[in-house]
């Protein structure tokens, strides 16, 4: 193993480990979804309290991501992933311990949550800096395709365990799945310096490319949550569909975010102008489209499940083009634009509750895909000619 170039099989294996430990820190954060009357019952709080937990997981994540990538950009990534995914596994356990009161369920996930914040800000770099310029966009999209995994696979899994061996069983082995990519971390991924790599800092430093990325992705994914955060109250009020047809319609939306990034990982590096402006238009496709013919059931299905595809792969392609335009470090551009999409998620929450009142649940659909037209205007929009050279491999490269 050469510095930051390490045998194929090792960095390979170092992939893999990336890829489950985003498996799992996704899992964590969204399975409280599918355990919430278990949960509930079990703690004897309310359901809005352990909803609570998820939404305070997301804005923690939000909140901390820049800080830390900040306290932490001089830290030796071997080092700092390790005690990330130590975290993580402690953290696991700790909600799996039996007697739990809520309280402590809290804190362990605000800990995981400051946790994935760092993870994301570090673990494209690192994982890119190990191979050569070209295969970036591929490396990232394989790192999102073990975060999609936790939608199709992981929350499902989980919430099926937790109904069979009760609720914390699922934690306990997501402590272990962590703990493995910890193990693999640890001994696989060569010691260097943060500022050391290609992929330490942008290709094409831009300030105004990384402003426009940071506003796509907060008007993008405001409006997909404006809507979909409501998504099973309009499946059943609108589209006619019962209880028991709802978790196949989402388990659609899964299977097409999945296929949406392990299509399009392969494109980056090929088509970057491509696989972000379509994945906004089709979004914006999706959620009018759901808007106008939700009471088809049929029309339903694949205006979600174009929605799902488009919402995973336009973020994979934000976080790809990030890599490109940092005016400074990587992992500073990429922890604002995974705290810019927590944002969104939380902004989009409160917008499409604030709407419904008002517009009921097929009106936020409307404002969602209103939503994403602006992101795509913002992403269309010229550049002015006073911006120089760059302007020419941003206009042949990312389409802004």
């Amino acid at each position: 193993m050469d510095g930051v170039h390490p045998a194929p099989w090792r960095r390979s294996a170092v992939v893999a480990a990336l890829m489950l430990a985003a498996f799992t820190f996704n899992t964590t954060e969204n399975l409280p979804v599918g355990l919430l009357a278990l949960m509930a019952d079990d703690l004897r709080v309310s359901l809005t309290a352990v909803g609570a937990l998820v939404t305070g997981y997301g804005l923690t994540v939000a909140v901390a991501s820049l800080p830390l990538a900040q306290a932490t950009r001089s830290v030796p990534r071997r080092y700092l992933l390790t005690g990330i995914l130590g975290l993580l596994a402690l953290a696991s356990w700790v909600s799996a311990l039996g007697g739990v009161s809520y309280g402590s369920l809290l804190a362990a996930r605000v800990a995981t949550a400051v946790g994935q914040a760092v993870f994301w800000s570090v673990m494209g770099p690192v994982a890119v800096g190990m191979f050569p310029p070209e295969r970036r966009g591929r490396v990232i999209g394989l790192l999102s395709v073990g975060g999609s995994l936790a939608t199709v696979a992981g929350v499902p899994a989980g919430t099926w365990l937790g109904g069979h061996a009760g609720w914390r069983t699922p934690f306990a082995l997501l402590g272990v799945l962590a703990l493995v990519s910890l193990v693999t971390v640890a001994v696989l991924l060569p010691s260097a310096r943060p500022q050391d790599g290609h992929c330490a800092y942008g290709a094409a430093p831009d300030r105004r490319g990384f402003r426009v990325v940071l506003a796509v992705t907060v008007l993008s994914v405001t409006g997909a949550f404006t809507g979909f955060t409501y998504v099973v109250a309009f499946l059943t009020e609108v589209s006619g569909f019962g209880e028991d047809a709802v978790g196949a319609v989402l388990f659609a939306f899964g299977g097409a975010a999945l296929a949406g990034v392990t299509v399009t990982g392969p494109l980056l590096d090929r088509h970057p102008r491509a696989t972000l402006t379509l994945p906004v238009a089709a979004q914006a496709v999706a959620l009018l489209g759901l808007w106008a013919a939700g009471p088809d059931p049929v029309a339903s299905v694949a205006l979600i499940m174009m929605l799902g595809a488009s919402v995973a792969t336009a973020f994979l392609a934000t976080q790809s083009l990030m890599l490109q335009v940092a005016p400074g470090r990587t992992e500073i551009a990429l922890a604002a634009n995974s705290a810019a999409y927590n944002v969104g998620i939380a902004a989009g929450a409160l917008l499409g509750g604030g709407l419904l009142p008002l517009v009921g649940v097929r009106g936020t659909f409307l404002v969602g895909g209103l939503c994403t037209v602006a992101a795509l205007m913002v992403l269309t929009s010229p550049r002015p000619a006073r911006d120089g050279a760059v302007i020419g491999w941003w206009r042949a490269n990312a389409g802004f």
